[in-house]
C-alpha cells in the first residue's frame, strides 16, 4: 500500500505540473506506456479481473507516475474509441478499475461463441468509419484509421493476433465485411464495405450514435449520415 501513499502525492498534481513533466519525457516513450496500458487491461479484462490502481502503477507505469493521469486519460480515450470500453472506478476508497462496454448492439453468434469484447470492438470502429466514409472505404485508409489507434495490420497484436488476417479473413468469413477489388489499380486497391450480417446485427443509426458519443457531438452534425440513418432505421 505504500505505493498508493506515495502516489496520493503525484494524485494531487496540478494539470499544469504534469504538463511540465510531460515535456521533460519523449513523446514515444509516452506512447508507448499508453499502449502497454491498454494491452495490461485488456488482458485483464479477458479474464474479467478487477484492475487495482496500485498494479498499474507498479506493472506498467513505474517511473512515470509523474505524468499518471495523462497516460490513464490516454489510455482510457483509445479504450473507448477502439474497443468500446470505459474504464470505470468502483471501488474510490482501494481505487479498483474494471472496464465497462459501451459498444452499440452487434450480436454475432460467431463474436459470442469467442466472446472477445475486443474483437467486437474493432468490428464495430472498422464498421462505423465505413458509414461514415459514405459505405464505402478503401483499404489503405482502413488500415491507417487503425494505425492512429495503435493497431497496427502489419503487426502482431496481444489481443487481435494478426491484424490483417482478422480483418480481411475473418470477419469477412463472419460476413462482417465485405471486400472487392477496385478496377484498374497498380498495385491493386481494395475497398471495404459492410457485409450483409452486419446489416442485419447492428444499423447505421445505431453505429452514427456510437461515432456521436466518441466524439462529444449531436448525430445531426453529420447532415448526410444522419438523413441516411434515419431513413434505414
Amino acid at each position: 500500500e505504500d505505493d498508493d501513499d506515495d502516489f496520493s502525492l503525484s494524485q494531487t498534481q496540478t494539470h499544469s505540473q504534469v504538463q511540465r513533466n510531460l515535456e521533460r519525457r519523449s513523446r514515444d516513450e509516452v506512447n508507448r506506456k499508453v499502449s502497454e496500458l491498454v494491452q495490461f487491461l485488456l488482458v485483464k479484462d479477458q479474464k474479467k479481473i478487477p484492475i487495482k490502481r496500485v498494479d498499474i502503477l507498479k506493472k506498467v507505469i513505474r517511473e512515470y507516475k509523474d505524468v499518471y493521469s495523462e497516460i490513464v486519460n490516454q489510455a482510457g480515450r483509445i479504450l473507448q474509441q477502439v474497443f468500446g470500453l470505459q474504464l470505470v472506478e468502483i471501488d474510490t476508497k482501494h481505487h479498483i478499475y474494471i472496464l465497462t462496454s459501451n459498444l452499440p448492439r452487434v450480436e454475432g453468434e460467431n463474436l459470442k461463441r469467442d466472446n472477445q469484447t475486443a474483437k467486437l470492438g474493432l468490428l464495430t470502429i472498422i464498421l462505423s468509419f465505413i458509414f461514415m466514409k459514405g459505405n464505402s472505404a478503401k483499404d489503405s485508409a482502413v488500415w491507417e484509421f487503425l494505425r492512429r489507434l495503435r493497431v497496427h495490420p502489419g503487426e502482431k497484436h496481444e489481443v487481435f493476433g494478426d491484424v490483417k488476417k482478422l480483418v480481411t479473413e475473418e470477419f469477412v468469413r463472419q460476413k462482417y465485411l465485405e471486400i472487392t477489388p477496385i478496377p484498374l489499380t497498380d498495385p491493386p486497391e481494395f475497398c471495404f464495405q459492410w457485409g450483409p450480417r452486419a446489416a442485419k446485427e447492428t444499423s447505421k443509426k445505431d453505429m452514427l450514435n456510437f461515432v456521436a458519443k466518441i466524439q462529444q457531438k449531436e448525430p445531426s452534425f453529420w447532415t448526410s449520415q444522419y438523413n441516411e440513418a434515419e431513413a434505414n432505421p
